[in-house]
């Protein structure tokens, strides 16, 4: 394919994509409402390894969770690995979450701070959920929005650094996998993201249903081989 064919292909995808009609997921009654904040950048493990996790519960419990995405525009967002994902909900018409996600993205640590719509939705959608998550580098996006005031948390290994500069005023854990402190969950990121959303699976339906889950993405999941720590609710 010559680059002429491939620019049109790609302008064909990309507008069929923003056109297509959408239906994007509603919560069943009694559902656990999920929203995963995405924007250009993304990164994909910290995106869809608790996805997965979250999405499988309907098939081990009942009624499980309802899983979404959130973004600025119905637009597709661009992973920083090139995988466009065409957002269910913006910050204007998103319903209320009762877990927040917040994977990291390539600009988490900088340009994504300074986007203030961005961080309003954190702050709105994240100061009434239940729960709180980030993957990796989305833990600077969840401080930044004062949502780990008093709590202990952690994020990307190589990063630590940066993060105890930016927030001095938090207590930031390393080497370790996840950190649990009242309803805020902070991960490591990368392939470690899937034991934030299996512990939190655990937490409300127990190891039977997490272990469910787990094994049928074939994962042998045993909370206490997993290095966290779990400062309580």
């Amino acid at each position: 394919m010559t680059l002429v064919r491939l620019a049109i292909a790609s302008f064909v995808f990309l507008t069929a994509c923003s056109t297509t009609p959408h239906t994007p997921p509603v919560p069943a009654p009694g559902q656990l409402s999920v929203g995963f904040l995405i924007v250009d950048g993304v990164y994909n493990s910290e995106l869809m390894a608790p996805y997965d996790i979250f999405q499988h519960t309907i098939f081990h419990t009942a009624p499980g969770m309802a899983v979404f995405t959130v973004a600025a525009s119905r637009a597709p967002v661009r992973s920083f690995e090139g995988l466009y994902v065409v957002p269910d909900y913006t910050y204007a018409d998103a319903p209320d979450v009762d877990v927040l996600v917040v994977p990291s993205a390539e600009g988490s640590m900088t340009s994504d701070l300074a986007d203030e719509a961005m961080m309003g939705y954190v702050r709105r959608a994240g100061g009434q959920a239940d729960w709180i998550m980030s993957l990796c580098d989305g833990a600077f996006v969840l401080a930044a929005a004062g949502l780990l005031d008093g709590k202990v948390s952690t994020t990307f290994p190589s990063d630590v650094p940066a993060y105890r500069d930016a927030f001095p005023h938090l207590e930031v854990l390393e080497g370790v996998s996840f950190v649990r402190h009242g309803r805020a969950i902070t991960s490591a990121g990368g392939a470690l993201s899937y034991d934030p959303a299996l512990f939190l699976v655990e937490e409300l339906w127990g190891d039977a249903v997490a272990r469910g889950v787990a094994g049928g993405l074939v994962i042998d999941w045993d909370l206490a081989t997993i290095d966290h720590v779990d400062r309580g609710p």
